[in-house]
């Protein structure tokens, strides 16, 4: 058949159209036949089918025009110029050609005259370091990031090499190279790159070989190659780079290290004096430096003639003494008294960073709190900015104050604001103790640079002076302890018992301001109340004084109390109450209370009314807002986590101007908040801490009386405890009010955002972060380390031990005779542990007994000391004639253990008395003797005084030392023994092991050869000595390498865990899903598997913020919410990835349940969200749950907080629909009263 020869068809005649399917890049192919010819066949396209182009016009109005995502329906002119943007855009195909410019690899000096500094000439100068950018790593010298990413750093940047991790020495450096030169490059070469599974090939191609002459390549990969070696010294000694510059250092010795590493090649005495010096320096070295404050600080201003911040006042000794330090640079950890004025550290710190043009960054712990601060700063220094998890307020600011939290993702994220860090200040540093957050202290602690001087501010510890000195020894740097002495306000403890106005007067001093514990006081109180409880009980019958107190009867006490107060201008007063209810129904009781004055009220409401102005007209008129209105009026308020956070701000702001006379506060107001008062009553001085009730601790009790006292205002401060239902124990009070406050402790623990944010980096390892907790402080590394070196010392001076032909098998022996002197001695400890082990060593008991004087020699117990450690046996042993005091040969080689033949004297038999340990006894014989102990001790004693020497022992002990010498000579070859398994009944499992095993371990010492020999005693005697060095240094190998860390086992399961889920491969590289977790703060494993598993994308917006409110919510409620079914899906899904998580971490070994991992997660208010994002008032939303309104807010803020973190988690994956629901649901939830802004922040 011919071929027809039809022209080819261009793209109009086809008669098909694409379909593309969904996004996935798939396209199906439509076809709408002409009649009568037929389709072109695919294979004639050897491309496949050309791209067609759709219609723009209907594109356009598809995407611009219909989608009610693109155009915002409020917004107007913002959607107008979006619009305009995309219709406006020129085409500039350059843009696509886009390249870095690779840097500079040169730049122009200036070349001076000395004299004149006039300018004579430029010179180019080769820069190195070209190459380091915030990806590849850790030193300062690096690239900055693109400016976006300036202020929080982004989650692929390493961050900045944390100070006081040891850097590579030069001498390190140079063995590197050494290594590194020695590359063989024709054999043995690494084919697969790690991650890869396809490699190179390296063998032989036939490839032309270039004439000798010159060979560029080996010249360029020679220069190369010094090139490359100058990277990595620049890199590893940028700090050293750096020392003569800033003769900052903190010890002669490391000015020594850094200057050797400067000069190429040290003269060798250098060296020697270096060495030398160091030692001298190490050996004296304490990092912790306290500051004596008790003489008074005289030539301050001359010292510090011009200073960078004035205050008003002048400053107290410890205040000039902490100026001093830090004009000097140094790091100071300030413990002071509530209210003796710890601020003015931190304002000269900021001062002097303003001064410098450096930064300063202020962490606190509470979100409240950063807000004051940022408030009180503002006024004073003007350039602040703010930064916690929702508000970001000029961040480009010399002073950033933010939460400890934020500081954290900046360090590991690498910020830029960490580069012109000069201080950052820690304020409230015994939140370290906080179980849930105590351990980003310490992260942030580890994780600051080199260059960063650090101040802490913190109430009075007790072991400040071990804190500080842990963070000097990881940092390598001085810290300086400042403590105050005393409170400037002193404060008076009162117990307080009356309850009407005619007992209103019954207030009794308990400890007055010097510190004297006062029990007059104590049983006045008691006899007030008695007095009370006896009258009622005569005319009523008894009744039971419970602990607690009707309602009827706190109002009256509280209503007596405050009147009495108030008449003695005892006001404002914080009452501390320990449960929110409790607080709300004790402002309420005192409706009929009135505590200001007409001009007060009418300042209260116009402030009230004023701050009140940014919340909407429906939110105005929430229940909770009118309560407190009327209650602040009359000059009360009640303060805790369930009230609105703007109505805590307004009450804050009323009672630090002194207009809210009573305020009734949970334990949190005296956390953050700094507003002293005149007094603080306890309501009691028992609390709920989550497991069960408990007396305050001393530090909880200190830092709430603390309140009391306003410097500058009262001469005293009054502290006032009601005993409502009976006076508190007295011993109980003494505890409380003068115990130790609670020592800062370690928190430290592993989290999974931590490992892998440690693991990106492979320059940091997590073992290094685990070695410098705080929970580890206790390993000196540094005495450990000198101690092996002088063990390694020891061990190669030592002689060496000859084991040849008799003697081959001595070391074998010396194992088996520790194993055997272990196992015994843990037998023997059974024996005394149990019963019937004292009944055999009673008196009377023949023993065996063998110690640096006996030998396998017999004696009988005479008494047993009553100490149930340590126990001692008096005894009276058989001897040689002569051998009595016991000039006793030490027998190191122990032959008792092979040779079981009982002592028998060559000539006259003796005695003697002894004190025996446990040790000396080495067997417990069947047989018992009847002695009279009381007359055997007595005439051996008497017979020790010189004048009765040479008397003739007494009869007791003749017949005793006879029957023993008898029943020696009977038994020549070893007396029978008790058995601990079979005689003394002990049938645990591990006494009956041991016991076999001594068995065992016994017959085989009769099989060694060595003892035999005639240098036995001699060789086993050095290799004993050697053995135990040997021992010593191996445990101290174990000290000092990770084996030991506490938290090891720990990081392995954790480990194991992220490899189970692919967050990391095998070989610890961090994975897409690895990345991800890092972004998220909280929960990060559960959150990263919701994502993958695309459990949120099916859900609303509104939807997936309800569902995730159960990450930030912590309670448990009483309702039961009612929610759509999606929702109940997406809660069944979310428990079901809970359990699957909690069994694989259980399966790793870590010892959390699965329900208990699932039970942190709480769904009570997925309801309120939901209808919340769905644009419900707050009104009716506070209707729907029993959570209170404040709790609310707060939740929802965080809650915010989760969505960003999961809108950037999402981008990471790509998942660009996801993020964008995520922005959606953020913008759905930021609105009316849970985002108003914080009154302190305008």
């Amino acid at each position: 058949m011919d071929r027809l020869n039809v022209p080819p068809p261009g793209p109009m005649d086809l008669p098909m159209s694409l379909l593309e399917m969904g996004c996935s890049g798939r396209f199906e192919l439509i076809t709408h036949p002409v009649p009568g010819q037929s389709l072109p066949p695919h294979s004639t396209l050897p491309h496949g089918l050309p791209p067609t182009n759709l219609n723009l016009e209907t594109e356009v109005e598809k995407q611009f025009l219909r989608d009610p995502a693109w155009l915002p329906i409020h917004d107007k002119d913002f959607a107008f110029q979006k619009f305009l943007k995309v219709t406006q855009r020129k085409v500039d195909v350059d843009s696509l050609l886009n390249c870095c410019p690779s840097p500079l690899h040169s730049g122009l000096s200036v070349v001076r005259d000395p004299t004149t500094g006039m300018l004579l000439d430029f010179t180019e100068v080769l820069l190195e370091n070209t190459g380091l950018s915030a990806k590849n790593s850790l030193s300062l010298q690096r690239q900055p990031g693109p400016p976006s990413e300036s202020l929080r750093g982004s989650n692929t940047n390493y961050p900045f090499l944390p100070g006081g991790m040891e850097e590579l020495t030069l001498e390190q450096i140079k063995k590197k190279s050494e290594l590194e030169e020695e590359i063989d490059f024709e054999s043995d070469l690494l084919k697969v790159a790690p991650g890869l599974k396809a490699g190179m090939d390296f063998t032989d191609k036939d490839a032309k070989i270039a004439k000798p002459e010159v060979n560029l390549m080996s010249l360029l990969s020679t220069v190369e190659g010094i090139s490359g070696l100058q990277l990595e010294e620049k890199e590893k000694d940028k700090e050293s780079e750096d020392a003569p510059k800033l003769p900052r250092t903190n010890s002669l010795e490391d000015l020594g290290i850094k200057d050797a590493a400067l000069s190429s090649s040290p003269p060798e005495k250098g060296k020697e004096e270096k060495s030398k010096l160091k030692e001298n320096t190490e050996e004296n070295k304490k990092w912790a430096i306290p500051v004596n404050i008790t003489s008074p600080c005289d030539d301050f201003y001359k010292r510090i003639p011009n200073p960078a911040f004035k205050w008003p006042f002048e400053l107290d000794v410890f205040q000039k003494q902490a100026v001093l330090r830090l004009e000097a640079h140094d790091s100071v950890f300030v413990a002071a008294h509530t209210s003796a004025g710890k601020t003015v550290v931190a304002e000269y710190a900021i001062a002097l960073s303003q001064k410098h043009m450096t930064r300063t960054i202020y962490t606190s712990p509470i979100k409240a709190l950063s807000n004051q601060k940022f408030r009180d700063f503002k006024n004073t220094f003007g350039d602040v900015g703010l930064l916690t998890g929702d508000v970001q307020l000029s961040p480009e600011s010399s002073c950033l104050i933010m939460t400890t939290e934020i500081l954290r993702s900046m360090l590991y994220n690498g910020s830029e604001v960490i580069r012109d860090l000069e201080w950052v200040i820690f304020d409230e540093v015994h939140y370290i103790n906080d179980a849930e957050r105590g351990v980003v202290w310490e992260e942030v602690l580890i994780m600051l640079p080199d260059h960063v001087s650090i101040i802490l501010l913190s109430a009075t510890v007790p072991n400040a002076l071990e804190f500080s000195e842990w963070i000097g020894r990881i940092k390598k740097r001085h810290i300086y302890v400042i403590s105050t002495l005393k409170r400037p306000v002193p404060l008076e403890h009162y117990l307080y018992t009356g309850n009407s106005t005619k007992t209103q007067k019954e207030m009794f001093l308990l400890v007055d301001a010097t510190g004297n514990f006062l029990t007059k006081g104590y049983y006045a109180a008691v006899d007030a109340k008695k007095e009370r409880t006896s009258k009622h009980a005569q005319s009523f019958g008894t009744k039971n004084t419970s602990q607690n107190t009707t309602a009827s009867q706190d109002r009256s006490v509280w209503l007596t109390l405050l009147h009495f107060l108030s008449q003695r201008q005892q006001t404002p007063v914080v009452a501390f109450t320990f449960s929110r209810t409790r607080c709300d129904e004790n402002a309420r009781s005192l409706d009929s209370m009135d505590l200001t004055t007409s001009i007060e009220k009418a300042e209260i409401h116009s402030f009230f009314q004023k701050s009140l102005t940014r919340l909407r007209g429906g939110d105005r008129q929430l229940p909770q807002i009118l309560l407190m209105r009327d209650l602040l009026k009359r000059g009360i308020a009640v303060h805790h986590s369930g009230i609105l956070p703007i109505l805590k701000e307004v009450i804050e702001m009323l009672f630090s101007r002194g207009l809210v006379k009573v305020l009734f506060a949970t334990e949190t107001f005296a956390m953050g908040v700094n507003m002293p008062a005149r007094t603080v009553v306890f309501d009691s001085i028992r609390k709920h801490d989550g497991t069960g009730f408990r007396n305050l601790l001393p530090g909880e009790y200190i830092q709430m009386a603390g309140r009391a006292g306003r410097r500058g205002l009262d001469a005293t401060g009054t502290v006032i405890i009601l005993c409502k239902a009976g006076v508190h124990e007295m011993a109980d009070l003494h505890v409380m009010m003068l115990g130790k406050p609670t020592l800062l402790q370690s928190q430290f623990r592993l989290t999974y955002t931590m490992i892998l944010n440690l693991l990106r980096v492979e320059a940091l390892r997590v073992t290094d972060m685990m070695r410098r907790s705080f929970s580890e402080s206790h390993r000196d590394t540094q005495t450990h380390e000198k101690r092996i070196s002088q063990l390694k010392q020891m061990l190669s001076a030592m002689p060496s031990v000859d084991t040849e032909g008799q003697l081959s098998d001595l070391l074998p022996y010396y194992h088996t005779v520790t194993e055997l002197k272990k196992t015994t001695e843990a037998v023997q400890h059974a024996i005394l542990e149990s019963v019937n082990g004292l009944k055999a060593l009673s008196v009377g008991r023949v023993i065996v007994v063998n110690n640096k004087q006996h030998l396998n020699a017999l004696g009988v117990i005479l008494q047993v000391s009553s100490a149930s450690v340590n126990r001692t046996f008096t005894a009276l042993i058989i001897c040689e004639k002569g051998n009595e005091e016991g000039k006793g040969n030490d027998n190191a080689a122990l032959p008792h253990l092979h040779n079981t033949s009982l002592f028998i004297p060559e000539g006259p038999c003796s005695h003697t008395v002894q004190k025996l340990k446990l040790q000396d006894i080495s067997a417990i014989t069947v047989k018992t003797l009847k002695v009279i102990p009381e007359r055997i001790i007595d005439n051996y004693n008497k017979r020790q005084q010189p004048r009765f020497k040479l008397d003739p022992p007494g009869q007791a002990i003749s017949t005793a030392t006879q029957e023993l010498l008898r029943l020696a000579e009977a038994n020549p070859g070893g007396i029978a023994t008790l058995d601990p398994v079979n005689d003394l009944q002990l049938k645990s499992v591990d006494v009956v092991e041991a016991n076999m095993r001594l068995r065992v371990l016994q017959d085989s010492l009769r099989d060694f050869n060595c003892i035999h020999s005639p240098m036995f005693a001699e060789q086993f005697a050095r290799i004993k000595e050697r053995m135990s060095l040997q021992e010593e240094l191996d445990q101290l190998l174990f000290l000092v390498s990770d084996q030991s860390l506490t938290l090891l086992p720990e990081y392995h399961q954790r480990i194991k865990v992220l490899q189970s889920l692919q967050y990391i491969d095998s070989g610890g590289a961090v994975q897409l899903k690895g990345r991800v977790a890092c972004q998220i703060s909280s929960h990060e494993l559960l959150l990263t598997e919701l994502l993958f598993e695309n459990v949120l994308s099916p859900l609303a917006p509104e939807e997936s913020a309800a569902l995730l409110s159960c990450l930030v919510f912590t309670q448990n409620t009483q309702v039961e919410p009612h929610i759509t079914n999606t929702l109940q899906e997406g809660i069944e899904q979310v428990k079901s990835v809970a359990q699957r998580i909690g069994e694989l971490q259980r399966e790793c070994g870590i010892p959390q349940t699965a329900e208990e991992f699932v039970g942190q997660f709480k769904f009570g208010l997925t309801e309120v969200v939901y209808c919340w994002a769905r644009g419900m008032p707050f009104a009716e939303i506070a209707q729907l749950t029993d959570v209170q309104e404040g709790t609310v807010v707060r939740c929802i803020q965080r809650l915010d907080e989760v969505l960003k973190e999961v809108r950037q988690a999402a981008r990471i994956v790509g998942d660009s629909v996801l993020g964008s629901k995520m922005e959606k649901a953020s913008l759905a939830i930021r609105r009316d009263i849970v985002f108003t802004a914080s009154l302190y922040t305008h």
